[in-house]
């Protein structure tokens, strides 16, 4: 009789899980402009990290055995409550990769809009795209999380224009907030072989100048060397 209880009494430092049955949060994000659905990238991200912070304050994770040798539920854990903060943590990463899924289509379009109503003259080299960024936009740019250690000639990477050296502040959906070590990047990498993935980088041009540029990288499996994108990245 007291389980229901129990399970219904998340105590702090979780937030309003909601009924975890529900459609997934993004279900209609296709309709919402971007700040929007950054928004709700925002809130899912503050609420895992709560919900992380209910596993801490028990000392167990989403891997820790909740039963005893025997195959009774253990009696120095709140069982209930930690099964009920596991769901809701599998229900928002399935909800969180969808919506990056969804704010990473909404800037291949939006970069792709930009591109047709204002193309920018190409750089000398053939293979190099890369558009200078409009002076506004240096206000808003996104602190570096990465810089490029190698680039493999021929590969991916190369032909996008990224050179060793190239601090990256932007990589698709992926910044310095979410990127998790580098895994996001991994994961945008896979999830979009043979599609464009607009990355921003800030380039050293001098001891004390630096060029914003905007590139499109296409990551491919068969250009010839390991990985997909034929470049190291090292996290700052």
């Amino acid at each position: 009789m007291g389980l229901p209880l129990r399970m219904n009494n998340l105590h702090a430092p979780t937030v309003p899980s909601g009924p975890t049955s529900a459609p997934a949060t993004n279900g209609n994000a296709t309709n919402l402009s971007f700040a929007q659905l950054q928004r709700k990238k925002d809130d899912v991200e503050a609420e895992l990290k709560a919900l992380g912070g209910v596993l801490d304050s028990h000392g167990v994770d989403m891997d820790t055995p909740l039963l005893t040798r025997d195959g009774f539920p253990r009696s120095d854990i709140d069982v209930a409550q930690i099964r009920t903060t596991r769901a809701r943590i599998i229900w928002l990463r399935n909800d969180y990769k969808e919506l990056m899924s969804t704010i990473e289509k909404f800037l291949h379009e939006h970069f792709e809009s930009l591109s047709e109503e204002d193309p920018r003259p190409t750089a000398s080299s053939s293979r190099d795209e890369a558009a200078m960024l409009a002076d506004a936009d240096l206000n808003t740019l996104e602190a570096p999380f990465a810089k490029v250690n190698t680039v493999a000639a021929g590969g991916p990477a190369d032909s996008a224009g990224l050179k060793p050296g190239d601090e990256i502040r932007s990589f698709g959906y992926v910044n310095r907030n979410n990127h998790d070590g580098l895994k996001k990047v991994a994961e945008c990498v896979q999830g979009n072989e043979g599609h464009n993935i607009f990355i921003r980088v800030s380039r050293p041009t001098g001891a004390t100048q630096r060029e914003e540029l905007r590139l499109t990288l296409v990551p491919r499996k068969d250009w010839g060397g390991r990985g997909m994108l034929g470049c190291h990245i090292l996290p700052l």
